[in-house]
C-alpha cells in the first residue's frame, strides 16, 4: 500500500478513509478479538482503569485521565498510538495531514480539484500522528491553535483573513491523530476556552476571522486531583465536553507493585545481583507505608518512581560493596535498605509535622515501618508479658517458650553485634553465625534454599526484633550495632 503515490492509485487500491476515532475503535475491537494484551507494560489496571479506557475508545470519546503523580497516565496515552493504523495516506506537503479524499484547507481543495487523480500522496507512520504538550502558564493560543502571520501576508500579498497566512499550532498539525495535554489544570482558563470548539464542533477559529477548519482527531488530557485547588482548575465547559473521565490509582498489592519496579528499574550491573523476595517486598512496603503516613502529604501522592529509584540505589550499594571488597558474594543485606534514603526523601512531600520531624528522619522511620510490617507477615510477634518486681514495680519479660529467647538472651548477656553495608562478606557471615538460635528461627519460618541468602534473613530477624523494641540498635557512621535494650535504656 505504501507504494501508492497518487490519488488515482489510492482509489484503485480500494483504500477507504475513516475518522481517527473510528480507526481507534475498529482496531481495538480487532485486538480484543485476537485475545492479545491491549496495553502491554501497564500493570495493576486490568480490572479498573483499562476496561474504562477501552469503553471510552469504543464510545469514540475524548478522555481525561485523573490521578496522582506516578500512575502511568502519560504512558497510557502514548500506548494508544498502537491502536492507530500503521500508515495512512496524506496529501503530499500538507501541514495538516489532510486526507486525499477530503482536503480541509482552501489551498489543498484547489490543488485536488486541479490535479484530480494525479494528486500526489505520501504516507505517514502512526508515530507521527501523536503529539503532546505539557500545560504551563506560559502556553499561548498561538502555540496550540496558531496565529496570523502578517509578514507572510505582506510577502505573499494576501488578505489577512486568508488562511494561507496562518502559522498553524501544534493542535491542527496533529489532524488525523491523537493530541494530548498533560497537567491540563495548569493551562490558563482563556487558553482552555480555545479548545472548546475543537472538542464540540471539531473545528477551530483564529482571531475571529471566518476561518473554519474541520479537524479530525482525538483529544486526551491528564490531570492531578490536587490541581483543582492548588494550581488551577479545569473550566466547567471544558470538563463538560470531555466525554470520559477515568481515575487512575497506585498499585493495590505488593505483587503488582513489585512487577512495576522489576519492569522499570535499571538492573544491568557489572555483577550479577540476586535480590531475594524478602528485600523486594520491603522495598515496596516502603511506598505503601508512605501512602498511609501522617507525615506525608497524601494529596500530593507517593509516586511509583520512589520504589524504582530506591531499588536502583539498593543495587548500586551492593555493587559498590562487591567492587570495594573484591567480593564474590553479591547478596543484599538489610543494612543496604538504609542506602535508599536519598530516593525516599526526594519523592515525598511532607506536611507541617513531617517538616518538623525532618525528611531524613521520616525516611528512616518509613524504612523501619516497612521492615516491621514485613516481619510480622513472616514471623510471630514477640510476646510481651509483665511481672511485678519485689519493689512493687512492673517490668516486661520475654516468656521462656519464646522462639526469640536465645537471641535476646545473647544480647542480655552483654554481647553486641556490629554490621555495616561495607564489611566483607566473610566478616558479615561470621558475625551472624555467632548469634545462638538465629539461624534456627529462619529455618523454622522460612524456606530458604540459597545457603548465602539465609544470612539476609538472619539479619532481617535482628532488625525486626529491633523494630519491635526487643533489642536496641545504634547507628554511628552508617554502622549498625545491636545491643541489649535494657542496657541501652540504662546508659541513656
Amino acid at each position: 500500500m505504501n507504494q501508492v503515490k497518487t490519488l488515482g492509485e489510492l482509489r484503485e487500491s480500494g483504500y477507504k478513509s475513516r475518522s481517527t476515532k473510528e480507526e481507534l475503535r475498529n482496531n481495538l475491537i480487532d485486538l480484543i478479538k485476537s485475545g492479545k494484551k491491549r496495553f502491554p507494560g501497564i500493570i495493576g489496571y486490568d480490572r479498573t482503569v483499562l476496561p474504562q479506557l477501552e469503553n471510552a475508545l469504543l464510545s469514540r470519546h475524548d478522555l481525561l485521565l485523573l490521578g496522582l503523580r506516578g500512575q502511568a497516565k502519560t504512558r497510557i496515552l502514548r500506548q494508544m498510538v498502537s491502536l492507530l493504523d500503521e500508515y495512512i495516506p496524506v496529501i503530499k506537503g500538507s501541514q495538516l495531514n489532510e486526507d486525499p479524499f477530503n482536503p480541509i484547507s482552501d489551498k489543498n481543495r484547489k490543488l485536488a480539484a486541479e490535479a484530480g487523480d494525479d494528486l500526489e500522496v505520501e504516507w505517514i507512520h502512526r508515530d507521527q500522528r501523536y503529539n503532546e504538550k505539557l500545560a504551563t502558564p506560559d502556553v499561548t493560543v498561538a502555540d496550540l491553535i496558531g496565529d496570523l502571520d502578517p509578514i507572510k501576508a505582506v510577502r505573499e500579498k494576501l488578505d489577512i483573513s486568508n488562511e494561507e497566512v496562518i502559522h498553524w499550532g501544534i493542535v491542527p498539525r496533529t489532524n488525523r491523530g491523537i493530541f494530548a495535554i498533560n497537567e491540563l489544570p495548569d493551562l490558563q482558563p482563556r487558553i482552555q476556552v480555545a479548545l472548546l470548539n475543537i472538542l464540540e464542533e471539531n473545528d477551530l477559529q483564529i482571531r475571529g476571522f471566518p476561518i473554519r477548519i474541520p479537524l479530525d482527531m482525538m483529544l486526551a488530557f491528564t490531570a492531578n486531583p490536587e490541581d483543582y485547588t492548588n494550581r488551577g482548575n479545569i473550566i466547567t465547559p471544558l470538563k463538560d465536553r470531555i466525554a470520559s473521565q477515568i481515575n487512575t490509582h497506585y498499585p493495590r498489592d505488593l505483587k503488582d507493585s513489585r512487577a512495576i519496579t522489576e519492569q522499570e528499574a535499571w538492573k544491568e550491573r557489572g555483577v550479577e545481583i540476586k535480590i531475594p523476595g524478602l528485600i523486594k517486598d520491603i522495598m515496596e512496603e516502603i511506598a505503601f507505608r508512605a501512602r498511609e503516613s501522617e507525615y506525608v502529604d497524601q494529596t500530593s501522592g507517593v509516586s511509583a518512581r520512589l520504589t524504582i529509584s530506591a531499588y536502583e540505589n539498593l543495587l548500586s550499594n551492593v555493587e559498590r560493596r562487591v567492587v570495594m571488597n573484591d567480593d564474590k558474594h553479591a547478596h543484599p543485606r538489610v543494612a543496604d535498605l538504609y542506602a535508599v534514603l536519598p530516593s525516599i526523601m526526594g519523592k515525598i512531600e511532607l506536611v507541617y509535622e513531617g517538616e518538623q520531624e525532618g525528611p531524613s528522619m521520616v525516611a528512616v522511620n518509613l524504612v523501619g515501618e516497612a521492615i516491621k510490617q514485613t516481619f510480622l507477615r513472616m514471623f510471630p510477634e514477640p510476646r510481651k508479658e509483665r511481672q511485678r518486681t519485689p519493689e512493687g514495680e512492673y517490668e516486661e519479660i520475654i516468656p521462656e517458650d519464646s522462639v526469640y529467647e536465645p537471641v535476646i538472651d545473647f544480647f542480655s548477656a552483654g554481647k553486641q553485634l556490629e554490621i555495616s553495608d561495607e564489611m566483607p562478606y566473610v566478616e558479615y557471615k561470621k558475625a551472624l553465625d555467632d548469634i545462638v538460635g538465629l539461624r534456627e528461627i529462619v529455618k523454622k519460618y522460612c524456606d530458604v534454599k540459597d545457603k548465602d541468602e539465609i544470612y539476609t534473613y538472619m539479619e532481617f530477624v535482628l532488625e525486626g526484633l529491633h523494630q519491635m523494641n526487643r533489642i536496641a540498635k545504634e547507628s554511628p557512621d552508617n554502622k549498625f550495632i545491636y545491643t541489649d535494650m535494657i542496657e541501652r535504656i540504662l546508659r541513656s
